[in-house]
């Protein structure tokens, strides 16, 4: 499923995704928080656990758990394709609220249900866990940076994995080829903004553009790749299922048989040459 959004998005909240209607089956809440120069929102869950991702700009965060005395940090991201992003994640019964500072901010919220009792932390860009993925392999097609923000191995406690990509212009990302069961949102900027790129969900092929959202669901393979000249970004959220986390102790992501050989000896690979 995709969700086109062409226009600058509404000061305040914008939700892209709900528990409810067509898309309860995602298991989350996610949407954009766009904030003006001084404008404060605010949330609070007794059920839910929130994580809020800065996208841009800078504000003061403060977050209070269970009505204990509110912490609060300034931050600041200059933009999102050249800086790893600050990330907070909260337990249930919690209260968040954000200030935009002199730039303005945009944020990306999401909400899931978690009964558990965990400690709210603040991740920082030192923290966030940034790799050259696809680096000596297939011949550099894959070649992307891969930014993950809390996973299993950092927030046990969390029934969400969040991360971001940037794929390099004219090279693909999420390949080779690989789905798992747990549902999956990504959500789109491009640089320039005009950029564009493509995926296939399952066998359906979308043309991506700047602002759009991509779901996918239990099952489908979900590979993308980048036009040239352009860099894709893309946030992605898996919430995890009862019984089967995201990661290596559930064997996810699973690949693609047939196309796992790409990783192999690249001398396989037909090379082109003039004639």
């Amino acid at each position: 499923m995709q969700f086109h959004h062409k226009t600058p998005f509404a000061r305040g909240y914008t939700p892209l995704v709900t528990r409810s209607g067509a898309t309860a089956d995602m298991l989350m809440d996610f949407g954009v928080v766009t904030l003006l120069p001084g404008e404060t929102w605010e949330r609070s869950s007794q059920t839910d656990e929130q994580c809020l991702l800065l996208a841009w700009g800078n504000a003061k965060i403060t977050w209070s758990v269970n009505g204990a005395a509110p912490e609060h940090q300034d931050i600041s991201r200059p933009d999102l394709f050249d800086y790893s992003p600050w990330c907070l994640s909260v337990p249930r019964e919690s209260k968040i609220s954000i200030t935009a500072g002199q730039d303005g901010a945009e944020w990306y919220y999401t909400a899931t249900d978690n009964p558990k009792r965990f400690t709210a932390k603040l991740f920082t860009p030192e923290e966030c866990r940034s790799e050259f993925r696809g680096e000596g392999t297939m011949r550099e097609t894959s070649t992307r940076i891969v930014r993950t923000c809390f996973d299993d191995t950092n927030r046990g406690e969390s029934n969400l994995v969040i991360g971001e990509v940037i794929g390099v212009p004219g090279k693909w990302s999420s390949y080779p080829p690989h789905h798992h069961p747990q549902p999956e949102i990504y959500h789109y900027r491009f640089k320039p903004e005009q950029g564009f790129g493509l995926t296939a969900i399952g066998d359906t092929p979308y043309l991506i553009r700047d602002k759009d959202t991509i779901l996918i669901r239990e099952g489908q393979v979900h590979p993308q790749v980048t036009a040239p000249g352009y860099a894709m970004w893309y946030l992605w959220v898996i919430r995890h299922i009862d019984g089967a986390h995201y990661g290596p102790a559930t064997n996810t992501p699973i690949f693609v048989d047939e196309h796992q050989w790409v990783m192999g000896d690249e001398r396989n690979i037909w090379n082109p040459v003039k004639t």
